[in-house]
């Protein structure tokens, strides 16, 4: 994905669009690194400000709290996972290998692109440790009425639309692909701080969870 690449974002998500201006632009990258380097929990628009040598008042006129913040960041994540799933699978008459591609370009999503201004290995351990922080809130109701989670939603249909060419009288294919996306993250979490919960190979921790999605996803749709 080359840099000068804008994201379509819901513009619910911010105050003034960050990809706009180069203090936006670093907004983002920066707290990407600092959430990384210190958890949600204790980011503050305060230190951020600190970082980049600004104030919080002009943070504030990108995004009203850090929830919405986080909810970007993430979204952006989801963005950049569907423009990738577009870009790799657009030429793949199959409906099988789109989705095995589909699943392959999810467990590589640790891995960092040089090409783009954002770190993105770092904004993945964000999203393993931080994403569903953005709905597990007693406001989630009103969120996802503003389309919140819209660029979640887009990813996981365009997902749903091949399992449902693959096996159009599948039952469950919304829910597959929601196990699918959240397996894909939480195993790797399960591997670094819980393994008991996960069968993943510490030492091949990408190609075990390919294998277990790939396994669920065609065992389901056979």
């Amino acid at each position: 994905m080359p840099p000068q690449l804008r994201l379509d974002l819901n513009e619910k998500l911010y105050l003034r669009d960050p990809q706009a201006t180069a203090l936006g632009r670093q907004l983002v990258a920066q707290s990407v690194l600092l959430i990384d380097e210190i958890g949600f929990e204790q980011f503050t628009f305060k230190k951020l400000a600190q970082r980049l040598e600004s104030t919080e008042g002009s943070l504030y006129r990108y995004f009203e709290n850090k929830h919405r913040l986080l909810v970007y960041l993430v979204s952006w994540h989801w963005a950049c996972l569907r423009y990738q799933i577009r870009f790799h699978t657009h030429n793949v008459a199959s409906p099988q290998e789109r989705l095995r591609l589909i699943i392959g370009i999810l467990t590589r999503a640790h891995q960092d692109d040089p090409t783009t201004e954002l770190d993105e290995a770092a904004l993945y351990r964000i999203v393993v440790h931080e994403a569903s922080k953005a709905y597990l809130t007693r406001d989630v109701d009103d969120d996802n009425r503003e389309g919140l989670f819209r660029e979640y939603k887009q990813l996981a249909a365009s997902i749903a639309a091949v399992v449902q060419e693959i096996n159009p009288a599948y039952a469950y294919p919304h829910a597959l692909v929601s196990t699918l996306l959240e397996s894909a993250r939480k195993q790797r979490f399960f591997a670094e701080h819980l393994p008991s919960l996960t069968d993943t190979a510490a030492h091949d921790v990408s190609n075990t969870i390919r294998a277990f999605l790939e396994q669920l996803a065609f065992a389901a749709l056979a």
